[in-house]
Order: structure tokens, then C-alpha cells, then sequence
């Protein structure tokens, strides 16, 4: 376990290293490039509820895609992670405005407070059609390299509970995030499908 837990950590800190090396311009225009090619994604186009998450510097800037969400309505989901644990729910997002408000984390994310109970969280009603995945890397047979809290995973694993399912799992990758192989374990949930810009 402990060397999966060392391959995973030298891994993480190359990933962040190739992705810190990419101009802002650079990620700019291949999250641009992601963007148009997911809006035109049958998965996409057919899915009603669609969890989202909001971008950090490192990730595939996700904004353009909320615009997109929001404008078609569709029902937007987006995380509040529980800092303390591997807790996460997908609450209901109504605006940009509305994202705009949201207070950030120590992370510097932007998410509902814990105290707005106002929100409707996925799992609590329809459940979710297709999830955006976050992560420092990818290979091609879904495997995905997180920052290590467990908290995709966990909500993979309560989704499937859900009368509705698991949602399809499709990740945004910047080219610089592909990997070979990235090493798993049981509890990591693999995607169905990652999107970068060399994907066709």
C-alpha cells in the first residue's frame, strides 16, 4: 500500500510541475478548445443534470461551460467539499451571479457555504445524468489521479446507490495531464471517459 501511496505522491508532484510549466495563454486556449468540443458531446447535449466543478488555476478552466449549462437550463451542480473529511455534495447552482457571490474556500474555491441548506443537493432529488471530473492526471483506460481526499470517489460510491445511478464520468485533461498509467487501488473509481485535446 505504501509504495502505491509513494507512486501516487511522485506522480502528483510531476503533474503539478508539467501543468505550473503552462503559460496562462496556453491554458486558456486548450480549456477554450475542451469546452466547444464537450458542448458538442452527445452526453452532453442529452444530459438535464450535470455536475460541474470550479476550476483552480492548475485545472481546465470551467466557466465557459457554467455559462453554457446555465443558458441552455440545465440543471447545474457544483461540489462543497467537507474539509474534514472525504464528504462532498453537489448543490444546485441558479446563476453566474449566484457563482459569483459564493464565498471562497482556504483553497481558494468558491462554494456554498456550509450553512445554506437552501440549496438542492443532487442526490437528495433527481440524482445526476454526467459528472465533470477534476484531477492532476488521466491515462486512457479512465484511471485518474486526484489530489488524494478521496471525495470524487466517495460520491461515485453514493451515486451508485441512487435509484437514478451513477452518473457517465467524463474528464477535462490538459494535453500536459496524460499519462501512461497513473497507479489505482480499489477505491478509486475509474472514468468513462477523459477529453483532451489531442482526443478525437
Amino acid at each position: 500500500m505504501s509504495a502505491l501511496r509513494a507512486a501516487k505522491h511522485a506522480l502528483r508532484r510531476e503533474m503539478k510541475r508539467r501543468v505550473a510549466a503552462l503559460s496562462p495563454e496556453e491554458k486558456r486556449r486548450q480549456s477554450r478548445v475542451l469546452a466547444q468540443k464537450l458542448l458538442a458531446h452527445p452526453r452532453y447535449v442529452s444530459s438535464e443534470r450535470v455536475a460541474v466543478f470550479l476550476s483552480m488555476d492548475d485545472e481546465v478552466c470551467t466557466r465557459d461551460i457554467i455559462v453554457d449549462l446555465l443558458g441552455r437550463g440545465k440543471s447545474c451542480f457544483i461540489p462543497r467539499y467537507d474539509g474534514g473529511s472525504s464528504h462532498m455534495d453537489m448543490l444546485r447552482l441558479h446563476s453566474l451571479e449566484d457563482m459569483d457571490a459564493l464565498p471562497l474556500t482556504s483553497w481558494n474555491i468558491p462554494q456554498p457555504p456550509h450553512d445554506d441548506h437552501s440549496r438542492e443537493e443532487a442526490l437528495s432529488s433527481g440524482g445526476l445524468d454526467l459528472m465533470l471530473m477534476p484531477g492532476l492526471g488521466f491515462d486512457r483506460a479512465g484511471r485518474r489521479l486526484g489530489r488524494g481526499k478521496g471525495f470524487y470517489d466517495t460520491y461515485l460510491q453514493r451515486c451508485s446507490r441512487h435509484p437514478r445511478g451513477k452518473p457517465y464520468t467524463l474528464a477535462l485533461a490538459f494535453r500536459e495531464q496524460l499519462c501512461e498509467e497513473i497507479p489505482v487501488d480499489a477505491n478509486d473509481v475509474l472514468i468513462d471517459e477523459v477529453l483532451s485535446e489531442e482526443v478525437q
